[in-house]
Order: C-alpha cells, then structure tokens, then sequence
C-alpha cells in the first residue's frame, strides 16, 4: 500500500466558497480533490486527509488560536500516519491574512522550514523522509466578505508560485501550480468551487502517478 498524506488549510479539508463568515460546511468526500485524488489513484492506495481550516505555515494565529501553527503539528501527523510514501504540501494562503503583514518570500520560507521538517523526518518507508509534492495554492481572486481579512494579500498571492518552484528545485520536491489549472472561486476570492476540486484531484494523482514510477532519492 502506498500512503500519500494531503497536508493543507481549508481548502484541503473541502470548504465551499463562504457566504457567510460563521459557515461551517463541507464538501463531501468524493467531491474533495483529496477524495478525488483517492479514486482516482485507486486500489494500492492509501489517501489521508489533513486539512485544517486557517492552518499556516509556521505561525500561531493570535485571534484562531496556536493550533493554527501548520509545523507545530506536522511531525506529530507524519509519525502517526508512517510509513507515509507522498506528502502532498500545499499552504500558505492563510499567511496572506492582514494580521501577519508577511512578504511573499516570507512565506515561502515558512514552507521551507515545513520541507525541512519532513527531509529530517524518518517517517517514510524503511526509516526514510517522505517524498514531496509541493502545491502552490492559486491566487487569490476577487475577495467578498473576507477582503478586510486578506487586504493586501490578493497582489502577494500572485508572487507565491515561483517562489515554491524554487524551493521545490532546492529540497528535490515533486511540483505543482495549483493556479495553472484551477482559479479561487469568485464568491470569496479564497475557496473552490467544486469543479475546482475535481480538476486539482486529477492533476495531483497524475503528478504522484509519476512519482511513484521514479526512484527514491
């Protein structure tokens, strides 16, 4: 059985463009890019699902709390779930949030700290790191009810994808442009639309399929 752990936010976790700010829905399994990703891979694997929504990078979210912090609880997921075979990565859209006032690059450095905590890692098969794919999340779109959260973040947003591609040259991770094939949906700038959903399972199960053909190393 191959594992492939779906490490993201919200929109890893399956949240529909937002109408209202206290929502709480979900899209269901199979309409989730990591459901999607599950059925399309097939038999022979393994799809976990961690997405919290308004997970970070590196940060403890001073108003959603310090479990926000996406590094404080990777290694604990990855030896929980080892052997994990693929990490697929894709953060960093929360970072954009006004209350943290971070650069680009800034972000992009809170994802490599998160590559580096997987590369020491012995969570992988025989005591080895996970392999990476590395999701740039899309830019942002026109932002609705969530503007003032995310001020300043749509132009930010746009600078993220070639900042991941080096970092993904520079730690010997798998790539992916999230923006390249899907857009945030235009009800709150932020979330998928389902269609979205859908279209970024196939591409991810087309990348790991690759990978997976590949050597370790």
């Amino acid at each position: 059985m191959t594992t492939v752990l779906c490490y993201g936010d919200s929109n890893t976790f399956g949240t529909p463009p937002m109408l209202a700010r206290a929502e709480l829905r979900r899209f269901a399994p199979e309409e989730r890019w990591p459901g999607v990703l599950r059925r399309e891979l097939g038999a022979g694997w393994s799809v976990i699902e961690e997405g919290l929504p308004g997970r970070t990078t590196v940060h403890d979210d001073p108003i959603e709390g310090a479990h926000k912090n996406g590094l404080s609880y990777l290694l604990p997921c990855l030896e929980s779930q080892r052997p994990v075979d693929i990490v697929a990565l894709m953060l960093g859209t929360n970072d954009l949030k006004a209350r943290f006032s971070l650069p680009a690059e800034d972000i992009a450095e809170g994802i490599a700290v998160l590559l580096e905590e997987i590369a020491k890692s012995f969570a992988g098969p025989a005591g080895a790191p996970p392999r990476v794919l590395l999701i740039a999340p899309p830019p942002l779109a026109k932002l609705g009810l969530l503007a003032g959260m995310f001020s300043g973040g749509r132009e930010k947003s746009r600078r993220l994808s070639p900042l991941y591609a080096a970092l993904a040259t520079r730690f010997h991770s798998a790539f992916l442009d999230a923006g390249s094939i899907i857009g945030s949906s235009g009800i709150d700038g932020i979330h998928f639309e389902a269609i979205a959903h859908a279209k970024l399972g196939t591409a991810v199960a087309a990348v790991i399929r690759n990978m997976a053909l590949e050597p370790p190393g």
